[in-house]
């Protein structure tokens, strides 16, 4: 088992706050150029956001946040060391509410009507109502979930130590199957059709599986110790925790684009539209890069121990683990 399921596991934040920007420029290949303008996001043009990134506020949620999960509405945090999930509402960050999850609370996704989230040591997902955070039913996934998506009418859960995915009916949580990933599947993305699974056992792969059956269609390279996995209208973007990159792979045939620095001990990620956010735990903050070429555009502060990550329509929320905040950018 790696140092970084080894962290997971044991729950501990001993992280260190390298705080620095990032320097290094990223050459695109010819492959990878951009071919259009990215077309205007409407809900950042509305706030006034056509500028660059800033640390626009930050909001206290405690208990060693994790996951993220945008509603429409409201930010769903899921905090791992409380055992709860609480909801934001995206416009102020004003706390709609905290409930009560499972034990180690990891990562959560939105089905639609309802938020759920892993519970790694329960072996079980939480489903609740996002009206009003009603529990709606908790349900066995397997051994250590961790990484959760949804496929439009299907819920994903990776099982790190079964070393397999379990595919979910959102209606009543009934088991659809269980289906083979890599070792340690931590983090998953959808692309429309497919579903990938970042492997982080030491093969430092990705998995892909056809969403409609769960058939194995590929196992493709990347870095070192992969982690979080997003899917940008064409490609797939994983994070390598240990070779401090991304790797972006073709989503069609997982054919490699290239490989981009980002920062020290990087975690998750998230799509905007046009770009591409990664949460770096080691320096205290996030690098963007330009999706369409992986051009490096910028690293921002955060607070501790950024982990997880999502954007809300116009702006990019961090869940920062070692100061139980999070910053909205």
């Amino acid at each position: 088992m790696n140092h970084r399921l080894a962290w997971v596991l044991v729950v501990s934040l001993s992280l260190a706050a390298v705080t620095h920007g990032q320097s290094a420029s990223v050459a695109a290949s010819a492959a990878a150029r951009c071919s259009a303008t990215s077309t205007p996001n409407p809900n950042q043009l509305a706030l006034l956001r056509w500028f660059g990134a800033n640390s626009a506020a930050i909001f206290s949620v405690g208990g060693n946040p994790n996951g993220m999960a945008f509603d429409g509405s409201s930010v769903w945090v899921v905090n791992q060391s409380a055992n709860s999930v609480t909801k934001l509402r995206a416009s102020d960050g004003a706390n709609l509410g905290t409930f009560p999850v499972g034990t180690v609370a990891g990562y959560a996704a939105f089905d639609g009507a309802n938020v759920w989230v892993t519970n790694l040591v329960d072996g079980t997902v939480s489903k609740l109502r996002a009206s009003d955070g009603a529990s709606l039913g908790t349900f066995f996934s397997g051994t250590f979930p961790w990484g959760i998506t949804f496929d439009g009418t299907s819920i994903w859960v990776g099982n790190i130590l079964d070393n397999t995915v379990t595919k979910l009916r959102p209606s009543d949580g009934a088991t659809l199957g269980v289906f083979p990933a890599g070792a340690n599947p931590i983090s998953m993305a959808f692309d429309g059709s497919n579903i990938w699974i970042s492997n982080q056992g030491g093969a430092n792969t990705v998995t892909k599986l056809r969403a409609s059956d769960g058939a194995l269609l590929g196992t493709f390279p990347v870095g070192k110790d992969p982690i979080g996995v997003a899917f940008d209208g064409s490609s797939i973007w994983v994070v390598n925790y240990t070779s401090e990159t991304v790797t972006r792979l073709r989503a069609r045939d997982g054919h490699k684009i290239g490989t981009f620095p980002v920062g020290s001990k990087a975690n998750f990620i998230a799509f905007d539209g046009a770009n591409i956010w990664i949460t770096n735990t080691g320096n205290n903050n996030v690098t963007e890069l330009r999706a369409c070429d992986g051009a490096f555009l910028g690293t921002f502060q955060t607070g501790q121990a950024p982990l997880g990550i999502a954007f809300d329509g116009a702006n990019i929320w961090i869940s920062n683990a070692g100061d139980g905040t999070v910053s909205k950018q």
